[in-house]
């Protein structure tokens, strides 16, 4: 699993990066917004640590404009403001949970796993239906007990869909989550692709909501 951290505490920084590698993550660091913005966009992340306090964009404004863009990564804001009205801001702002600085790293690996757990972020079998799974560990959709292989962005596709089961995704949303800044694909590129998962998964599998997106029926 790869990990963004928005740090300006080179040392802090550096503590965690060395806590949260040994636990088996990938950590990609940055101590302004401005670096973590970029490496957003270039980059796929499965989750964000974000300080508040940090040069040129501060967390909480990254994350508004992460969360304006579509870019839904789940992300734990770790800072010393601690107030409620602090507190509420992040929540509103799109944070799935908020650590007071300063924490027991213990207490941080609970909240990850927690959203780990809850976003499915480790899965190597992520099931689709009773006779259908992605295994991430190959990247092949595994249907009827027969494999079939995906390109990366079918794949990626088909994984931003399962984990987002409960609501309709727009189109400026999956492209936002799945093609990095600079190959934005046209609208006839992204109906290629749905078309081709449909023959994978069945012609119900998405379903289009004119005008407003995609709904995945599983």
């Amino acid at each position: 699993m790869k990990i963004l951290l928005l740090e300006d505490d080179v040392i802090l920084s550096e503590i965690l990066t060395e806590h949260l590698s040994e636990q088996g993550y990938k950590v990609s660091c940055s101590y302004d917004g401005e670096d973590a913005y970029d490496k957003i966009m270039n980059e796929r992340f499965d989750l964000m640590l974000f300080d508040v306090n940090v040069p040129y964009v501060n967390g909480f404004d990254l994350l508004k404009l992460l969360r304006d863009q579509h870019v839904n990564i789940p992300t734990v804001f770790i800072t010393s403001l601690d107030n409620a009205l602090d507190i509420k801001r992040g929540f509103e702002l799109g944070c799935d949970d908020y650590l007071k600085k300063p924490f027991d790293l213990m207490e941080l690996d609970a909240r990850i796993d927690h959203l780990v757990k809850i976003h499915n972020l480790n899965m190597s079998k992520m099931i689709i239906d009773e006779n259908s799974y992605l295994d991430r560990s190959s990247h092949e959709l595994v249907k009827d007990s027969k494999k079939i292989k995906l390109s990366k962005k079918e794949f990626e596709i088909i994984e931003y869909f399962i984990l987002h089961r409960d609501k309709i995704v727009s189109h400026d949303e999956l492209i936002a989550n799945i093609w990095i800044d600079g190959e934005i694909p046209t609208n006839a590129t992204l109906r290629t692709y749905i078309k081709k998962i449909r023959t994978y998964l069945g012609s119900d599998f998405i379903t289009t909501v004119k005008g407003v997106g995609y709904r995945v029926n599983i």
